[in-house]
């Protein structure tokens, strides 16, 4: 069973379970689906977060986050006269992690020959796929950015003069012949050698070569202005696996990510709204409980967060989860409020009011970028899960490097310009990351994987999922078609980080709570009627039968079985 964001990668995917290929395998041949036909949400020079299970063994996260350049010092940014690392341009790219990870998944996990997982991927790129109308008119958003400003972006997306008409055939040549190359580079005795052999190639070899020629020329930023980026060919990065944090709900074991990323949030809120009586988010008094749970969580999250100590047993301690559910009350907060944790400062953010996003991408003439990106589940007939979200290096990140075909990402707009917090900028320290993939355990048993995309919304949207399953009894198709909503009191994670206090976005679907909403505080804006969320999940019954399940929001979301 398979479900993602595209019906184009959930079709790779299930080819691949279709010839014996396992879980592995069909994730990794729809992640290089998604570059090549979500440019505009994720490519190659971007980044992912994944977590998986063997059949029969233990939650693993495969960390799929590169850190900072070397030459990304506060002090190099601030001598740019900058306050804030930008939210476009060179300057906010990480050493791009994604590939390498899917990589590693594929030679310690899967089973095929990476050439043999490529071949959709090059395919696509090289023969031509219709291009969804969400990605013409990203290109249409910055089309004059691109002719003025980043001309090897107007070559690439722009190759006839203008953004492409939704379901025109559109090729990228340039990243079929750079995966073709890497084909060429994976030579060795075994399979693991050849894959290690494209693993050198991509991190040291010529694509790191190429980055680090194109960065050094001056482009446009998010903040109008034109910078070098600092990226070398000698900032290599490894994907890595690491043990899940977990957490109890209602007989579940939810296993997140680390808090280098915003997991452990998702495990607050759901430990916190544990002991509230209505957690149905389509009622009033639920979903007013749902916004004021997920403000703490998320504040505790800026305030502590990011790759460095951080005080997880204290934040996830019962103790401390009572003391922060005593603090919801009938009225919306419009405060940001963190917690106190003996002995730990906690990093009190700036306070920019603005407008948020809805959880979609946002651009304009300046580059300026909100992150979405995509999502895929894979379980296959041998009991291998596998849950994650791949994002960054959208086509509108930063100019696109034309021997290459693909853009570098922009998660470094994560990171503060200033010292001494868990989510300061720092050479080799990641940014603290909004990705986030979720798999659910019952009697230690993997049940389901889920995800989504949407930046800061991703562990909102996925909360509702799991309220509206695990205490609602929704099937898994019914919590994702359901109205959602969320919060935005708290800064965002993408540049220009704003927030909007006492925010609270609702789909019109919800209409009938907009008034008792606003009566206790909340500053509702109304988002349409299907525009928030695009989760998927698969996973298997008490009875032994798989299921999926996909967004039908944005008309592009698919899930598959057999």
């Amino acid at each position: 069973m398979t479900a993602s964001t595209h019906w184009l990668a959930t079709a790779s995917a299930q080819a691949v379970l279709e010839r014996g290929g396992n879980a592995f395998d069909a994730a990794v041949a729809a992640a290089f689906v998604l570059h090549v036909v979500e440019p505009h949400l994720n490519g190659p020079g971007g980044d992912m977060v994944g977590i998986f299970a063997v059949a029969g063994g233990e939650p693993t996260v495969l960390m799929g986050q590169g850190p900072a350049p070397a030459g990304a010092t506060i002090e190099h940014y601030r001598s740019l006269g900058l306050s804030l690392v930008p939210g476009a341009g060179a300057l906010a790219a990480a050493i791009p992690g994604a590939m390498d990870a899917w990589l590693l998944l594929l030679r310690d996990h899967g089973s095929w020959e990476l050439e043999d997982v490529l071949a959709f991927a090059i395919g696509y790129a090289r023969d031509g796929h219709p291009v969804l109308d969400r990605v013409c008119s990203t290109i249409a958003t910055v089309a004059e950015l691109f002719e003025q400003h980043w001309p090897t972006s107007a070559e690439l997306w722009m190759p006839r003069g203008r953004p492409p008409a939704p379901g025109e055939v559109i090729t990228n040549l340039p990243l079929a012949r750079t995966y073709s190359r890497l084909l060429a580079t994976a030579v060795g005795s075994t399979r693991e050698d050849r894959i290690d052999g494209a693993r050198t190639s991509w991190s040291a070899g010529f694509v790191a070569q190429a980055i680090d020629d194109f960065v050094r020329t001056p482009h446009r930023h998010s903040d109008g202005n034109d910078y070098a980026g600092v990226l070398r060919a000698t900032d290599a990065f490894e994907a890595t696996y690491e043990a899940p944090v977990t957490g109890e709900f209602r007989g579940h074991t939810i296993a997140k990510s680390g808090a280098w990323g915003q997991g452990p949030a998702l495990l607050q809120m759901l430990a916190m709204l544990d002991g509230f009586e209505d957690l149905d988010p389509s009622s009033g008094l639920g979903a007013h409980t749902i916004l004021e749970v997920e403000k703490l969580a998320l504040a505790d999250r800026d305030a502590y967060f990011g790759d460095g100590p951080v005080p997880l047993d204290v934040l996830l301690s019962a103790d401390y989860i009572a003391a922060r559910r005593d603090l919801v009350t009938g009225a919306a907060s419009h405060e940001f409020r963190p917690g106190v944790v003996p002995g730990v400062e906690p990093f009190l953010p700036p306070l920019t009011v603005g407008a948020t996003g809805l959880g979609e991408p946002t651009v304009s003439l300046s580059g300026e970028t909100k992150g979405d990106t995509c999502h895929i589940d894979v379980i296959d007939r041998w009991g291998n899960i596998v849950s994650a979200t791949p994002s960054g290096g959208w086509l509108q990140s930063s100019p696109a490097i034309p021997e290459l075909g693909f853009a570098l990402g922009t998660r470094l707009q994560m990171t503060w310009l200033v010292p001494g917090t868990a989510a300061s900028l720092a050479p080799g320290r990641r940014p603290r990351t909004t990705l986030t993939p979720t798999l659910v355990l019952r009697d230690g048993r993997p049940v389901t994987a889920l995800g989504s995309p949407g930046g800061d919304q991703q562990d909102q949207w996925q909360l509702l999922y799991l309220l509206r399953t695990i205490v609602g009894g929704y099937t898994p198709q019914q919590a994702i078609d359901a109205p959602a909503l969320h919060t935005t009191s708290f800064p965002d994670s993408f540049w220009p980080r704003t927030w909007e206090p006492g925010g609270a976005v609702i789909e019109n679907r919800l209409n009938n709570l907009v008034a008792g909403l606003q009566q206790r505080g909340h500053v509702v804006t109304r988002a349409g009627d299907w525009t928030l969320g695009r989760l998927s999940a698969v996973g298997v019954d008490d009875t032994g039968l798989l299921f999926g399940a996909a967004n039908p929001r944005g008309a592009q979301g698919y899930a598959a079985g057999r």
